[in-house]
């Protein structure tokens, strides 16, 4: 019988002893009817090193599931513990992200929704996007307004909800440790799976855990990546993103996204509230560092630039973006192949201490997955933030993850063992690869202004704005 086929029996998970030879450490695993607390004695069903927002969600995934009651979980946490009031900050925080339907979903089924949607939530039902280079722009909504694209939330605000839940489960579903690393691992080879139903974990502190499952949320840096001599392919787009807290000129309904692509990149405007937005402005690492060294008032007009000074614009494209306005007209009058164009809202102050800049790349692991390891969020993948669908990927890990290991505990399975794990890298990889690619082929195509390249942008924004289907196939794969 499994590891897991005993455990749904009840039959009682004792600790491991480093003292024990491996045989009676393997009879005691699968055999004991001992009643001691599993945890204690450093054995984990399932230990998750990382303690960021996809991390966290991860434990709170498993342990508030029913189906993985009983079992113990262990986060891994390299910062200090974070006290956290009911309470939200005066000032917002620069680091937010756009929460997207399906990410929704996964904080209400595992708790977290229910604090986060009293702290500071912000809906927004409408994203447009256009080119400074020509006319050409496209808008997205969801059934035409009556649902919410995305909501705006604070990262730190985000941890906050998710720590309460994990308070609500402390005890025998999951512990939390803070300044603790993985300072080595050691995984079973292939072939030893079965004999050897592990992870050796060693810490910093010298501490040595066994887990049957290990899961690596520990960044786009992974350690454990690295220790699992996985390959990365990554590198960098010689861009940072210059992010900012922005005060808007006059209160508005403040329910839309914006975001213009500039020659040397994008630059997003994400709402807050009906008075201040959220900035998340891609370009060069020299202009980055510029912009955020500016005198205040200097930072603002560049801002308002960005989003209202016309680029010089091509002829040739000018010329062919009229005559397919026409032909969609003529093809689809019941949109005119156009969408109405809004404003932007204009910019007169920035939250104090609010801007800063971070670097931007591109990464993607050959493997998500080896015998009790698996990797999650941006230890996995990493995208440019131009589409806000980085964090959105690594919850979708989350959720997939987590209804496999729930299959698996429910038909008495092995939870690290690799066939089911294998089903879960490619059930991510066929979704989070065309992604990548598709976000990495946007940010190419928008960050130049030859003529052929805004050409090629400016009919396909056009030709996709006008074709409703096409943009809700979009919304709806953004929405997972």
């Amino acid at each position: 019988m499994s590891l897991f086929g005993a455990s749904r029996l009840s039959i009682g998970l004792v600790g491991v002893r480093r003292s024990l030879p491996r045989s009676a450490l393997l009879a005691r695993l699968f055999c004991s009817t001992e009643t001691e607390s599993a945890g204690e004695h450093g054995f984990y069903h399932v230990t998750i090193a990382g303690g960021g927002m996809v991390g966290t969600a991860m434990a709170c995934a498993l342990g508030s599931h029913p189906m993985f009651e009983g079992k113990n979980i262990l986060l891994l946490e390299a910062g200090p513990s974070k006290t956290y009031s009911d309470s939200v900050p005066d000032l917002y925080s620069n680091r937010v992200s756009s929460l997207n339907p399906g990410t929704v979903e996964l904080l209400k089924s595992i708790g977290a929704w229910q604090y986060l949607s009293k702290m500071r939530v912000k809906p927004y039902k409408r994203i447009q996007v256009w080119d400074s280079c020509s006319d050409a722009m496209i808008t997205f909504d969801r059934d035409n307004f009556s649902k919410e694209v995305a909501h705006i939330v604070e990262n730190n605000l985000t941890i906050n909800a998710l720590s309460k839940v994990i308070d609500s489960l402390k005890g025998d579903r999951v512990e939390t440790r803070y300044r603790s690393m993985v300072k080595t691992i050691d995984l079973p080879k292939q072939g030893d799976n079965a004999k050897y139903p592990f992870v050796k974990v060693y810490l910093e502190n010298g501490e040595e855990i066994h887990t049957q499952l290990l899961i690596g949320a520990d960044g786009a840096n992974s350690s454990l990546r690295r220790m699992a001599n996985i390959n990365h392919i990554n590198w960098s787009y010689d861009q940072s993103a210059v992010v900012s807290t922005l005060q808007l000129a006059e209160p508005i309904e403040n329910n839309v996204a914006w975001q213009r692509f500039l020659p040397t990149g994008p630059i997003a405007m994400l709402p807050l509230s009906d008075t201040e937005s959220s900035l998340v402005w891609s370009t060069s690492n020299q202009d980055a560092k510029k912009l955020v060294d500016l005198p205040e008032d200097q930072f603002i007009d560049a801002v308002n630039n960005a989003f209202w000074q016309e680029s010089e614009k091509h002829p040739l494209v000018d010329t062919a973006g009229q005559i397919m306005g026409n032909v969609l007209s003529t093809l689809l009058p019941s949109t005119g192949g156009s969408s109405i164009r809004q404003l932007p809202p204009s910019i007169i102050g920035i939250d104090d201490n609010s801007r800063a800049m971070f670097p931007l790349g591109l990464g993607h692991s050959t493997q998500y997955v080896k015998p009790r390891l698996v990797l999650i969020g941006d230890a996995a993948h990493r995208v440019h933030p131009l589409a806000g669908l980085g964090v959105n990927l690594g919850f979708a890990d989350v959720a997939s993850l987590r209804d496999i290991l729930v299959e698996a505990v429910k038909n008495a399975e092995d939870l690290g063992a690799l066939p089911h794990l294998l089903d879960y890298e490619t059930e991510r990889q066929k979704h989070v690869v065309p992604i990548m690619a598709t976000v990495d082929g946007l940010k190419r195509l928008f960050s130049t202004d030859a003529a052929p390249a805004v050409l090629l942008r400016s009919l396909g924004l056009q030709a996709t704005n006008a074709f409703k289907p096409l943009k809700d196939l979009f919304v709806q794969g953004a929405s997972r």
